[in-house]
């Protein structure tokens, strides 16, 4: 055998596992990478001052929990200061905190003139901060035509304003540090697109162009990162607490929210992309990752898979089911 055939065969071998690797996939090769024989939040993470925002439910609250096991000091902030206290009690049960390594911070992201304060107040409490998890925001559930401007103005108060306006107040105090980690837990819908999300998709997407930009603006402070995490479809609130067509309705019910990934393996690919300093990854099940991939390698088919899906999509959602679930159900994977 030649060894130009030699060759050609291990190219042939190496593409084979790389597919097969991806379809078991449930995040973007970087990070599964990264997974398997990358650097450990056990080791990376420890010691730090994190601040998460919408901490009260959902990722946020299972991110404090995550991180309290790792020996962290924990900002958590939210409007709903009672649910902010229950996470933290929960926090303390688990882990090996003590009271005071715990911060319940109460916040609204549409209040811009209330960061700098907050941002004072962290410091006065832990005199740093290491890690800021830009994780509040609000999801979307209506037709474009059916809905308010009004809720297009509140989720980019919220999701986009809102969280360029705190990361504003805590960069300079990184800069001085010259080290700090700035995470934004953004969704692939700042990748791709769907129906009944758009206001929320542009805001999104408005996020990672953003961060992009800043992590170019920071070039000249290699120890500050900026992480851009796009889950997929996550077993949360959000759907539930997602806006309809005013500001003031909500979804109410979910609908089947089963076939989605667990909360707790979304954040634990989260602690290992910002171990890693990875400064985007994409944390999904199929076939909401290969979507994102053949968005960025083959757009005008992905849009024409979006248009065919779309339709039943809606349908969906106006017969009170989950948008996705009826078609993606049999697709979900479990995991532990």
């Amino acid at each position: 055998m030649s060894w130009g055939l030699l060759l050609a065969l291990c190219a042939l071998l190496l593409l084979v596992v790389q597919l097969l690797r991806f379809l078991r996939a449930d995040g973007d090769l970087t990070l599964m990478w990264a997974e398997w024989q990358g650097r450990r939040p056990e080791w990376e993470l420890t010691d730090m001052v994190v601040w998460v925002t919408g901490a009260s439910s959902g990722i946020g609250e299972e991110l404090a929990y995550q991180l309290s096991k790792l020996g962290v000091s924990l900002v958590l902030s939210a409007r709903r200061v009672e649910e902010l206290e229950r996470v933290k009690r929960k926090c303390l049960e688990n882990g090996s905190l003590k009271g005071k390594d715990i911060l319940v911070l109460p916040l609204d992201l549409t209040n811009t003139s209330s960061h700098e304060a907050a941002t004072k107040v962290v410091l006065q409490e832990f005199g740093k901060i290491d890690i800021l998890v830009n994780n509040g925001g609000r999801s979307q559930r209506s037709l474009f035509v059916d809905t308010s401007l009004d809720v297009y103005k509140e989720l980019i108060d919220l999701n986009y304003l809102g969280t360029v306006s705190l990361t504003k107040c805590v960069l300079p105090h990184m800069i001085e540090r010259k080290q700090g980690k700035i995470v934004i837990v953004n969704s692939l819908m700042g990748i791709i697109s769907a129906p009944l999300a758009t206001g929320y998709c542009a805001s999104k997407h408005a996020l990672r162009g953003f961060f992009n930009g800043l992590r170019a603006e920071l070039v000249t402070y290699p120890g500050i990162t900026v992480s851009n995490i796009c889950p997929g479809p996550v077993q949360s609130n959000i759907v539930k607490n997602a806006v309809t067509e005013e500001v003031t309705k909500s979804v109410g019910n979910p609908g089947d929210q089963s076939y989605k990934m667990a909360t707790s393996r979304c954040v634990r690919l989260m602690l290992i992309s910002m171990a890693n300093d990875l400064k985007e990854v994409w944390i999904s099940d199929h076939p909401f990752l290969l979507a994102a991939y053949l968005g960025q390698y083959m757009p005008t088919l992905t849009f024409w898979i979006i248009g065919k899906l779309g339709k039943k999509r809606i349908e969906n959602f106006k017969s009170g089911l989950d948008a996705d679930s009826s078609y993606f159900k049999p697709l979900k994977k479990k995991h532990d």
